[in-house]
């Protein structure tokens, strides 16, 4: 049990065996890269155990707490520009990965220059894309610095976590395809929408969607998830958008971020707290002013702001929008070393738009 939490050992099991055989399918004989931090180590055995039952073979990577601030503090030029050629052939080779989010400081990196983490981003984006061609699954642990950014104990903080996976439930396998079939109706119903408008508090923008592919994220890439995603056309974006939460990103919290778009791209960006980090965002790469990604939040589970974009994004009546680098299975073709979503809260005046027809209305959504 965690921190006298309500995470148990069976309950951790049962985690480990949902990432390794239903979002995973992991088969003998493939190796799978398990990559977190020390504080989850209790799923990242859990995890490594399940792999190795089912005669695949894992490969663990650990990170320290602080290590990569320091990096980023003391590297030279070189060393931020540098690409691991390990790294490179291990997202190259192995078969699947499970990223397990687990930080012990949430704010570790707010003193750092945002210039020297978008060089590493940048150098390691060959990287990143060569395992975003793999099957990956990310999740996160309940750490105390997690329940404290989302205003809560860390027993009360476990128990939301579990039940935002469903690992509450007695078969969360059949929770997961219950929540895929209802998101499958909702796909759909948009399959063939060509334009949509976002209306929400000082939020009014309109993309078009023509020609582009919906998918159903139903736990197998996001543990957990709960969402539909699509690729918007890249120079359709007009009009303003405004984040109804705050954004938590390198250790920096961004409140009131608002953007204006034309023909696609951010012309114009302010926030509250934050803007200066924002701006060098936007300007980290000639994709990163385009929108990569709209997706609509659908876990009915998930029903409180918490800090972390795993589990705000799927916050049922909500809408993100990411800036940077889409997902190449919706047919969007925006590069980027960016990927950043901005949630955008419906569920009090807001309401969504299909070629002309309300679809949604307070979070409520009248198809699917």
């Amino acid at each position: 049990m965690l921190g006298g939490g309500r995470v148990t050992d069976d309950l951790i099991a049962c985690w480990a065996d949902l990432l390794v055989d239903y979002c995973l399918r992991v088969a003998p004989g493939e190796t799978i890269l398990i990559s977190s931090e020390w504080e989850a180590r209790p799923l990242v055995e859990a995890c490594y155990r399940s792999i190795v039952l089912r005669e695949a073979h894992p490969l663990v990577r650990l990170d320290l707490p602080g290590l990569y601030e320091f990096f980023l503090r003391n590297a030279t030029e070189a060393q931020l520009a540098h690409a691991p050629p390990v790294a490179l052939f291990e997202a190259e080779t192995a078969h699947a990965r499970i990223r397990i989010a687990a930080e012990s400081d949430t704010r570790a990196l707010r003193a750092i220059d945002p210039a020297r983490q978008a060089a590493v981003d940048r150098a390691r984006d060959p990287i990143r894309k060569a395992a975003s061609r793999s099957r990956w699954v990310v999740t996160q642990y309940p750490t105390r610095a997690y329940a404290r950014d989302a205003g809560m104990e860390l027993p009360d903080y476990e128990a939301f976590v579990a039940s935002a996976m469903f690992l509450d439930r007695p078969d969360p396998v059949a929770a997961w395809q219950e929540l895929g079939r209802r998101q499958a109706g909702l796909v759909d119903s948009m399959t063939s929408v060509k334009t949509i408008r976002i209306e929400a508090d000082r939020t009014d923008l309109t993309l078009s969607v023509a020609g582009r592919t919906w998918i159903n994220s139903d736990g197998r890439r996001n543990m957990p998830s709960g969402e539909i995603f699509t690729g918007p056309i890249e120079d359709s974006a007009q009009g303003r958008l405004r984040c109804g939460f705050p954004v938590c990103r390198g250790g920096r919290e961004l409140v009131g971020i608002e953007l204006e778009f034309d023909q696609g791209r951010v012309v114009s960006a302010r926030a509250e707290e934050g803007e200066a980090y924002l701006r060098s965002m936007l300007d980290l790469d000639p994709g990163a002013r385009r929108l990569g990604e709209l997706g609509l939040g659908l876990n009915p589970g998930i029903d409180r702001f918490t800090g972390s974009i795993l589990y705000d994004e799927k916050i049922g009546g909500t809408v993100h929008l990411a800036l940077g680098q889409s997902y190449p299975e919706t047919g969007g073709v925006n590069l980027s070393a960016l990927h950043w979503d901005l949630i955008v809260d419906t569920r009090s005046g807001g309401q969504i738009t299909a070629d002309g027809r309300v679809v949604m209305e307070d979070g409520r959504w009248e198809v699917g």
